[in-house]
C-alpha cells in the first residue's frame, strides 16, 4: 500500500468512535464520518446499523458520490421512526462543528450574538435532541482557534457543563470522541473538559495547543492515532472512495 494520508488516518479515527457500540443506529454525518462508519461496520462492529442519505437501512458498502449505487436494503426508517430511535438512546451520531469548546458545547447555528448574528449557519438542526438523548461525537477537518474556542457563540449541541446543570435530565449525555485533522480528543478528566487522546502521525503537542483556543488537558504520555490496516485501506481506496474525495475534506 502507498503512504497513508492524513484523511485516511481521520477516517479510521472516526471509525474508532463507534467501537463497542454494538447493534445501534450509527448516524455519521459528512464524508469522513460516513466513511468511518462503513469502515467500522466492515472491520470490527458488524452489528452496526447504517442508513443511506434518505430513509433506508443498508447492509452493503456504498461508494461515495454514486447516487444509483446498488443497495442491499435491511429496512425502512422514515423520519418519525428515526426520532423514536434517537429518543430511546439507540443511536450514535457523529456531527460537524463550526465551533466547539472545552466542555464539548457545539455550534452550527450562527457566529456572533444569536439575536443579530454576523454569519448565519445551518441552524440548530437535530443537535439539542442528539446531545440530550444519545452519544454524539464530532469531526472537524480544520483544527484552528476559530473552531476550538473558549466559548461557543451559540450552543446547539450541549456540552458536559450544560448537561450537569440539567441534573437527571442530562443523564444520557455523552461525547465519546472528537476527531480533528490533528488528533483525537475525549473528555476523560475530572471536570469533563477536552483532553488530547492521540496525535495523528507527524503532528506534535505544540501543533495542537497552538491551534486550540482554550487550555487543553494534555497527558504526560500522548499516544499516536492508529494507522488503517491493509484491509481498511483497500476498503477506503478501492470500494468506498476510489476518487479520493476524502483528501479534499482535511487540512494536512
Amino acid at each position: 500500500m502507498s503512504e497513508v494520508t492524513r484523511a485516511e488516518v481521520c477516517v479510521v479515527a472516526c471509525a474508532e468512535a463507534f467501537r463497542g457500540d454494538g447493534e445501534i443506529v450509527a448516524n455519521p454525518i459528512g464524508l469522513l464520518p460516513m466513511l468511518g462508519g462503513q469502515v467500522a461496520r466492515a472491520s470490527f462492529e458488524p452489528d452496526l446499523v447504517l442508513k443511506d442519505d434518505e430513509a433506508l437501512l443498508v447492509a452493503n458498502q456504498l461508494r461515495v458520490g454514486v447516487a444509483d449505487a446498488p443497495k442491499v436494503v435491511e429496512g425502512w426508517i422514515p423520519y418519525r421512526t428515526m426520532l423514536e430511535v434517537a429518543w430511546s438512546g439507540r443511536r450514535h451520531v457523529m456531527m460537524g462543528a463550526t465551533q466547539i469548546d472545552r466542555y464539548g458545547n457545539q455550534n452550527i447555528a450562527a457566529i456572533g450574538p444569536l439575536g443579530a448574528p454576523k454569519v448565519q449557519l445551518l441552524g440548530f438542526r437535530g443537535a439539542p435532541g442528539n446531545t440530550i438523548n444519545h452519544a454524539t461525537s464530532y469531526f472537524v477537518g480544520n483544527h484552528s482557534p476559530r473552531v476550538f474556542v473558549e466559548r461557543v457563540d451559540v450552543a446547539t449541541g450541549i456540552g458536559y457543563d450544560r448537561a450537569a446543570q440539567l441534573g437527571d435530565a442530562g443523564r444520557f449525555h455523552r461525547i465519546p470522541r472528537v476527531v480533528s485533522n490533528l488528533g483525537v480528543f475525549d473528555f476523560e478528566t475530572p471536570e469533563h473538559t477536552m483532553r488530547l487522546q492521540t496525535l495523528h502521525p507527524g503532528v506534535t503537542v505544540d501543533d495542537v495547543v497552538t491551534a486550540t483556543g482554550f487550555e487543553l488537558a494534555v497527558p504526560d504520555d500522548v499516544g499516536e492515532t492508529r494507522l488503517p490496516s491493509d484491509e481498511e485501506l483497500r476498503l477506503i481506496r478501492d470500494v468506498l472512495d476510489p476518487e479520493a474525495r476524502r483528501d479534499r475534506e482535511v487540512e494536512a
